[in-house]
Order: structure tokens, then sequence, then C-alpha cells
């Protein structure tokens, strides 16, 4: 098996973004990366650099998306880091104990 070197392009930070259900403007805050810039790179308008690339990569992993690098048997991909049933778990802890408060006594 040869080893493949993970590529982060344009298409799989927006599919990422998007199946992780984020909007660009908080990839971008969480990433530091211009908003408008971010959305430039998804179109493929504009190149990052390789700091901004792993920042990007960084940002959408925290967000949920894991990354599956090249092999032999397929190209690059993104797939969610939760099953579905993580996923509704997790959304359904979020909503539990209502709305957030002060909890200095």
């Amino acid at each position: 098996m040869t080893d493949h070197e993970f590529y982060m392009d344009a298409a799989l930070a927006r599919a990422a973004r998007i199946l992780c259900q984020v909007s660009t403007k908080v990839v971008a805050l969480r990433s530091g990366i211009d908003p408008q810039l971010l959305k430039d790179y998804e179109r493929g308008v504009v190149d990052l650099s390789d700091a901004e690339v792993q920042a990007l990569t960084d940002a959408l992993s925290h967000f949920g998306a894991r990354f599956i690098a090249e092999d032999d048997g397929g190209g690059v991909g993104v797939r969610r880091k939760f099953t579905r049933t993580k996923v509704r778990m997790i959304e359904r802890w979020e909503g539990e104990g209502g709305p957030v408060g002060e909890d200095d006594v």
C-alpha cells in the first residue's frame, strides 16, 4: 500500500462545512480566516496559504468533520466524526436544562 498525502481543496472544504451544517461565518470565525476569503476559496477563486488550510482543517474538525486521506481504494473524502445516533444524542443533550442563566451564587 502506498502512502498518500492528505490534500484539502475547495470542494472538500465546502463539503465538510455543509456536512457539519455550519455557516461560512462561523467557520471563518473559528479558523481566523476572513469570511469573504473563505467564500472565495470555496468557490475556487483564490488559494489559501498552508497555514490557512491547516486552520480551516482544524476548525472543520472541531465542528465534527473527519477527513479521509486518499489511498489505493479511493480519493480524499470527509465524513462525520459522530454516528447519526451520537449526533441525535448530542443535539438532545444541548437542548436539556432550559435556557442558560447566571450561575453565580
